[in-house]
């Protein structure tokens, strides 16, 4: 196999695997598992899209981006994170990627645990997980190992991590639920709102902050409440189809955790036309559906922006950026098909 100009250390470090395994199988001996030899391939993919930033002469440091959610998203985290690199400074830093669509609280407090060992150096985790007391217990496990962790796009409660960076979720719902209140004026149907799941901290602030909104509003609109799909299209079209066997009054769908491409086929095979759809970011499936006049506006944060100042909270950390670490939660972006961001847009 072909390593082209990276070290085998480099390959070894970003795959997560001993030097000697990773000369096995660039070398093609035998004794290795096809999934060592998918994992250094990966390693090589990853550093060769990350050559620009490591070919510059300062500290390095490596990061490891640890998330549970659907691929469309955490996709547009990576190329966000991997667009960003080049820029920063004054170090030089690699990225690492552990995603997952789904899955037991027990393996991403494993792959949490895994971080930083048997001589996996470390240096901050971004972090995208469910609000669980066991994944607090993790992050504080990496903390007494010197590795800070910053939660993005939604927080974990109770524990040591160094910031929180995402959006202002509760703003977020509020302004989901003035929308709502708004454009469904004179229509008292009920308001569909889907989570991908209860346990993601960030998703029951937008779910509260929606619900004290529209109670403040005095309509009384009744709101029916879907979770724990992860956010797949396949897991929510069941859940809103049932949900639309009981009630074809729907006046308005918050989606607030994705699978909006399940929610409108199920919407559209029974009829229901609700004045107003939201979705949250502006990943693929959500820019085709806005277009598409299916989704009516979305909520967006830049993602961009969101892990540079993720990674300027672990620079500061290591004292590579003057000031404290500190959260940032910032507001939300209405977009509708008339502002797309233009490097969004092609």
């Amino acid at each position: 196999m072909p390593h082209g100009p990276h070290r085998h250390a480099d390959l070894a470090s970003q795959a997560g695997l001993s030097v000697a395994t990773v000369d096995r199988v660039l070398n093609g001996r035998p004794g290795v598992s096809a999934r060592a030899i998918r994992a250094v391939e990966r390693a090589q993919l990853e550093l060769d899209r990350q050559q620009t930033q490591l070919r510059l002469g300062s500290r390095s440091l490596v990061l490891d981006l640890v998330m549970q959610a659907p691929e469309r998203f955490s996709d547009a985290v990576r190329m966000a994170l991997e667009t960003e690199l080049p820029g920063l400074r004054p170090a030089t830093v690699r990225a690492r990627f552990h995603l997952r669509e789904t899955g037991r609280v027990a393996d991403l407090v494993a792959q949490l645990d895994r971080i930083g060992t048997r001589g996996r150096v470390s240096d901050g985790v971004l972090l995208k997980a469910p609000d669980d007391p066991e994944v607090g217990a993790a992050v504080d496990r990496l903390l007494g190992r010197g590795i800070p962790t910053v939660t993005l796009v939604t927080d974990v409660q109770g524990c040591r991590r160094l910031a929180y960076v995402g959006p202002d979720n509760a703003a977020a719902g509020a302004t989901a639920a003035y929308l709502v209140d708004q454009w469904a004026r004179g229509d008292h149907g009920p308001v569909l709102v889907t989570l991908s799941r209860r346990d993601f901290f960030g998703e029951r602030e937008r779910l509260d902050g929606f619900r004290a909104a529209l109670d403040s509003s005095g309509v009384g609109r009744e709101v029916l409440v879907l979770a724990d799909a992860d956010g797949l299209d396949e897991g929510m079209t069941g859940l809103v189809r049932e949900a639309l066997d009981e009630r074809h009054d729907v006046a308005a769908v918050y989606s607030i955790g994705g699978g909006n491409r399940g929610i409108a086929a199920e919407l559209a095979a029974a009829g229901v036309r609700p004045r107003v759809f939201l979705g949250h970011d502006l990943d693929a499936d959500n820019l085709a559906l806005l277009r598409s006049g299916v989704l009516h506006a979305v909520l967006h944060h830049d993602l961009r922006a969101d892990v540079r100042r993720a990674v300027h909270q672990l620079l500061r950390a290591h004292r590579l950026l003057p000031g404290a670490p500190t959260s940032i939660a910032a507001p939300v972006e209405i977009i509708t098909p008339h502002n797309i961001p233009p490097r969004l847009s092609a």
